[in-house]
């Protein structure tokens, strides 16, 4: 029987008898031979597949895309729109446009949202390097704080970047962004609650687009793997190419040319390892390529240059290996090289320049605590929260830190003098709960802590109780594994005597996160003249403070510490010593601070029609939360106590709970706060 008979033939089965296993109607053997077909081979048959053909093995060792869930939305419309990028011919080539997408995961009570808003609108995004502007379909001007309110139940949220390849031609990028959601309000069916923030600080302008979690009807908003992967992007070309044309052989050229000294992942790249056999690269006349010259022409001019760096080798003439760390190297090398760039364009914008040898880049961690003022601040991911900080430190050397955590950096504002070093292993809130409702019993019940929550005697955000009890499941899951807690029951756990110590032991062992503390608010100058206890005034009196450079921004701190030392002489804090130091008071940090305190307090009090009342240690303080105010010590929280008004050291715990009544307890120079009925619980 020839290969031809073999691929015509068809099974035709008869009625298969019900077997008594469901109640469902059995599948045709057909239908189960397919569906075994499919699964081997990865992916539904395409008709040239099933009728024998392709059957040789791919040249290629680079991975497929896998098979999209086709649950969601606008399923339909992505294949409408591939079936017809499929179908266009070379005279209707289309604008290149990259598309990437994230489904971020809502939790309840976190800022992230607020903080991935409140980074796409930062300094220096802007044509003429001004704020950011978040608008919508018909505003200009969005609240971002207003978005992220009315999405506060939902369960997830979509963000995209979208970034036409010819962005800086488009006439208008905002009418661009609209015409695309639009469009893609038509393909899914559904009206969509978005905002978006145009960005041209880079080499292509783009779009940041955010869409809330829910449809026109409130409900989960559900979008089809193929379309968010495809779809939208197919969209978005479709919409350059209106306004543009298609793209011309000579725009294709140069784009390609300008790609082989790139230092990033190009499309040359990608061609040549797809066509690559387990790494090796022919290139010869005579193996059978039929490239035209001046694709062999780009493909061997890329080779040299990715021969310098290490990641390709000519093993005989017209033969190479790439290596196979060719495309993570490169994407590497393209985002140090995004980071070098956004760390130059900071030091640009203060009118300062650093050598190759004075740049420092620590990704995730630091081995060393960094302190210095905070020179620029990006997304190190656009699509996730993770804030890259460029700090200019007084070791004379400008260090960029990528920030795991959007919100840890929302104090450090430009200006600011900060540290940033490993996170202490500090006690997490939920460890506390879980330890205090174990005292006594050794033992935690989720029901009852709901039912302490429903009773009042917890604030929950959102009043979502069982989503409050699931976080506290969670960690308990997590601290099971590692061993520190047993689960006795469904509703029942054993709590060891000393699980806060235990955990926090745990985390220390394991954990990688990386901390920023502020210092200081204010620059160097105001530091200088306030009457305040400023960053300056405890470096002066700490004897093992760090070693400032000759250069940079350590430089400056030495002529800020000399101006300040006249300063507080001036003012009677200081005296001058014989031998030409500068001796000051033995408790000139609390004096200032307290005096500091006094002034801008009576000031907001007046403002308010209040008195103002001095809390000292050892104080229990309760009232109103109205807010926060930023002095020379630091930041404090303004509390309104009915005929008093305070100010009380701040902490980021109780920034939920401004508009609130609090209670806290002064201990030394830190407060105490109580948030519950029941102390320790609802923090």
């Amino acid at each position: 029987m020839s290969r031809d008979d073999k691929s015509d033939f068809r099974p035709r089965p008869g009625r298969i008898r019900d077997r008594g296993g469901s109640a469902r109607r059995p599948k045709s053997f057909f239908a189960q031979v397919m569906k075994a077909a499919v699964k081997a081979n990865g992916g539904p048959l395409t008709p040239g597949r099933s009728r024998g053909k392709n059957r040789g093995p791919s040249r290629s060792t680079r991975p497929k895309k896998g098979r999209c869930s086709r649950i969601g939305r606008g399923q339909a419309a992505a294949d409408r729109l591939k079936l017809a990028a499929g179908q266009r011919d070379a005279s209707q080539r289309m604008r290149r446009v990259v598309v990437k997408a994230r489904i971020v995961r809502l939790k309840i009570g976190s800022r992230a949202a607020h903080a991935h808003l409140n980074y796409l609108q930062r300094d220096g995004t802007t044509r003429d390097g001004g704020r950011g502007q978040l608008y919508g379909p018909d505003d200009e001007r969005v609240d971002g704080r207003a978005f992220v309110e009315q999405g506060r139940e939902d369960r997830h949220q979509f963000r995209f970047i979208v970034v036409p390849e010819d962005g800086d031609r488009l006439s208008d990028l905002h009418g661009f962004t609209r015409d695309v959601m639009r469009q893609m309000e038509e393909d899914l069916g559904t009206s969509l609650d978005w905002v978006a923030v145009d960005h041209f600080n880079t080499g292509h302008p783009h779009s940041h687009i955010v869409i809330r979690g829910k449809d026109d009807l409130g409900k989960d908003l559900i979008i089809a793997q193929d379309y968010i992967t495809d779809g939208l992007r197919l969209r978005a070309q479709d919409r350059a190419t209106l306004e543009l044309g298609p793209e011309t052989d000579i725009e294709v050229r140069t784009k390609l040319q300008a790609e082989i000294a790139a230092e990033r992942f190009t499309r040359i790249d990608r061609a040549m390892v797809g066509a690559a056999d387990n790494g090796f690269l022919d290139l010869r006349p005579d193996a059978g390529q039929r490239h035209a010259d001046f694709d062999r022409t780009l493909r061997i001019g890329r080779l040299q240059v990715l021969g310098r760096f290490g990641l390709a080798r000519e093993i005989e003439p017209g033969v190479w290996h790439l290596s196979d760390r060719l495309e993570p190297a490169l994407r590497e090398l393209g985002e140090r090289g995004d980071i070098i760039k956004s760390i130059n364009r900071s030091l640009a914008a203060r009118g300062q320049a650093r050598g190759a040898e004075n740049i420092l880049l620590h990704g995730d961690t630091t081995s060393a605590p960094v302190i210095g003022r905070v020179i620029g601040k990006e997304l190190a991911d656009e699509l996730a929260d993770r804030v890259g900080i460029i700090v200019d430190g007084i070791d004379g050397r400008v260090h960029h830190v990528a920030l795991r955590d959007a919100a840890i950096a929302d104090e450090a504002r430009i200006g600011a003098i900060v540290e940033i070093g490993r996170a202490p292993a500090g006690p997490r809130p939920a460890d506390r709960n879980i330890a205090e409702l174990a005292r006594g019993t050794g033992e935690y019940h989720p029901n009852e802590h709901r039912a302490l929550a429903e009773a009042g005697h917890v604030r929950v955000p959102g009043s979502d109780y069982q989503a409050y009890v699931e976080s506290h499941i969670r960690r308990l899951e997590a601290l099971r594994r590692a061993g520190i807690v047993e689960r006795a029951g469904p509703d029942r756990w054993i709590i060891p005597d000393d699980l806060e110590a235990r955990a926090q032991a745990y985390e220390a062992g394991v954990g990688r996160r990386t901390s920023l503390r502020v210092h200081s608010a204010f620059d160097l100058d105001r530091q200088v003249t306030s009457d305040g206890a400023t960053w300056l005034d405890r470096q002066l009196v700490n004897p093992n403070r760090g070693m400032l450079a000759e250069g940079g921004f350590g430089a400056e701190v030495r002529d800020a510490l000399e101006r300040r030392k006249d300063e507080l002489i001036r003012r009677g804090h200081a005296r001058r010593m014989p031998d030409g130091g500068v001796r000051a008071r033995a408790d000139l940090l609390p004096t200032l601070e307290r005096r500091e305190v006094e002034r801008v307090g009576r000031k907001l009090a007046a403002e308010r029609g209040l008195a103002f009342q001095a809390i000292e240690d050892g104080q229990t303080i309760r009232g109103k939360l109205i807010g926060s105010t930023q002095l020379a010590s630091g930041r404090f929280a303004m509390i309104d106590g009915g005929l008093g008004f305070s100010l009380v050291p701040w902490r980021p715990a109780i920034e939920k709970e401004i508009g609130r009544e609090v209670v806290g307890i002064m201990r030394g120079d830190d407060i105490s706060w109580q948030f519950g009925r029941k102390r320790g619980l609802g923090i």
